[in-house]
């Protein structure tokens, strides 16, 4: 353990909130961090940069108590400590919100934020606690919500208010803003800076470099588990924060003229009463995807986007048949393994669990959508899968162990780095993606819509559901948003702004559509007009 720092003197400036000295921890595949050292001060919002696998995740856990460092010290408070576990981290005021949510799912979300809460609680008190740390922070969420029927977004909002109901003197946020819509990140903006001015210290990690340089005042980069700088991100710019980061600027996306062929996926009249109390109706949506152009859906988090995702992906099949059609086949009642036959092929927003068996190997996960992986006579063909699983892991530039690692294993923007590069592999001929790029950093990211862009071009008709609307700015030729079930008219990707979105994502879509409709209808008058004239 190496010796702490020096006390201060009088009237001097108080000793780091924390401090690590050479943090070093090893896995049998990897060294996660090596002699790694970060400084924190009191109030500051301190960034934490690195690509995918940069040993970001790691580093957090170690300072939570979660994950044990093979060397190398902590000091909290100008005082050294060992933090042996996370609830000793929650004692010295140390909370974290992660990337992977650790919620169970049969618990209401009050049940939930009670178990990290002191017990002489009482449970009512907790449910009034978080209704008012909701209201005071603007992060809209029911107590009484079991766990199972939140969305991702809203399971974030829980694990964030759990956090700020500790009063913590060190906030560690992995990815906070993930899936949250423009307006939510700066209602979050405010409340981190408030939390910052009362003294409470913020690790920020996040791959939204615009994020970083307008919300934090330091920023540590790791590179492959060391560090390779420590600067002011408001003095930097994207490009030399990613320079920092990856070692290069991230390639720009090629848009080229749309040339749409015949429609893959139609979607008329589909009406679905909510699958639970907590869920969302989907009332009469109306939308067509064509071979060769990527259609984007937006909106706040809990809207009906898991509804829609789960009638798509066949794992709801109470829609008629004819409400969801796939390349002309009515495929309302069909199961995920018949639209797959069709050339449907899906990417969910939850990873773990859903997206891939966290205990098998990368290679077993691809049967998950492989059905020639097996024999005529039933043997899994585990060469040709581990071999498919190897040129997955190159092609999309996957940091794992190889085709035998865990899926838990890895990085959260690695593993989705591989579930979207086995479903674009497949050839689909309709893509069906979720949250394509949710924590995965700057590189990865252009990577992954780099290839969503190529599969378009090959003619791939692409469905793309996110919250973040510079991903669908960047890659769809049409929006649509979704706000309580409904479903706004679509939208040319030249025509959206962040404040037109902004406004249809509170539903406000009809008058501006007839306000549109109205400028189009006179704006055709005066030229006919015109034309009379010229004519005359």
């Amino acid at each position: 353990m190496s010796s702490p720092p020096n006390p201060p003197a009088p009237g001097a400036s108080p000793p780091p909130r924390l401090q690590l000295v050479g943090i070093t921890k090893r896995y049998p595949a990897v060294v996660a961090n090596s002699g790694v050292s970060l400084t924190v001060l009191p109030g500051e919002i301190h960034a934490v940069l690195g690509e995918n696998g940069a040993g970001k995740s790691t580093l957090m856990k170690i300072i939570y108590g979660s994950v044990k460092p093979d060397e190398g010290s902590v000091f909290f408070n100008g005082q050294a400590v060992q933090v042996r576990n996370p609830q000793e981290a929650r004692a010295l005021g140390i909370a974290m919100v992660f990337q992977h949510f650790s919620l169970f799912d049969t618990l209401t979300v009050a049940e939930n934020v009670w178990l990290g809460l002191d017990k002489s609680l009482a449970l009512a008190e907790v449910t009034q606690r978080i209704s008012a740390k909701a209201a005071e922070y603007g992060l809209d969420i029911d107590p009484l919500r079991p766990v199972h029927t939140l969305s991702v977004g809203e399971m974030q909002r829980v694990e964030i208010i759990r956090a700020l109901l500790t009063n913590p003197k060190v906030l560690i946020l992995d990815e906070p803003t993930s899936v949250l819509t423009p307006q939510a990140v700066e209602k979050l903006f405010v409340v981190l800076r408030k939390l910052a001015s009362e003294g409470c210290s913020i690790l920020y990690i996040s791959h939204k470099l615009h994020e970083i340089r307008a919300l934090c005042t330091a920023c540590t980069v790791l590179r492959g588990g060391k560090v390779t700088g420590v600067c002011n991100p408001a003095e930097e710019t994207n490009a030399s924060l990613s320079r920092l980061m990856i070692g290069a600027e991230p390639p720009a996306l090629e848009h080229r003229a749309v040339q749409t062929g015949a429609t893959v996926l139609r979607v008329q009249g589909l009406s679905l009463p909510r699958a639970d109390q907590f869920g969302v109706d989907l009332i009469d949506l109306q939308f067509e995807v064509k071979a060769g152009e990527v259609v984007g859906i937006a909106g706040v988090s809990g809207n009906g986007q898991k509804e829609l995702l789960y009638a798509l992906s066949g794992e709801d099949q109470r829609a008629e048949p004819a409400s969801i059609q796939v390349t002309g086949q009515n495929a309302g009642r069909m199961g995920p393994g018949q639209r797959r036959a069709l050339g449907l092929h899906f990417v969910p927003e939850e990873r773990l669990g859903r997206g891939a068996v966290p205990t098998m190997g990368l290679a077993h996960n691809l049967l998950l959508t492989r059905k020639n992986a097996v024999s005529g006579s039933g043997w899994i063909k585990v060469g040709a899968l581990e071999a498919h699983a190897r040129d997955i892991i190159q092609r999309f530039n996957v940091k794992a162990g190889g085709p035998h690692s865990a899926a838990k294993s890895l990085s959260g923007g690695n593993l989705q780095k591989f579930i979207v590069g086995r479903e674009i592999d497949a050839n689909p001929k309709l893509l069906i993606v979720s949250q394509p790029t949710w924590g995965v950093d700057v590189g990865a990211a252009a990577q992954i819509r780099g290839s969503i862009l190529a599969l378009r071009d090959a003619g791939c008709a692409v469905l793309v559901v996110s919250e973040e609307l510079d991903e669908l700015f960047e890659i769809c030729d049409r929006l649509h948003v979704v706000a309580k079930g409904h479903l706004s008219p679509s939208v040319p990707r030249a025509e959206a702004t962040v404040e037109r979105i902004g406004e249809w994502m509170s539903g406000l879509w009809h008058a501006d559509v007839q306000a549109h409709l109205a400028q189009q209808h006179q704006l055709q008058q005066q030229q006919q007009q015109a034309g009379e004239v010229q004519h005359a």
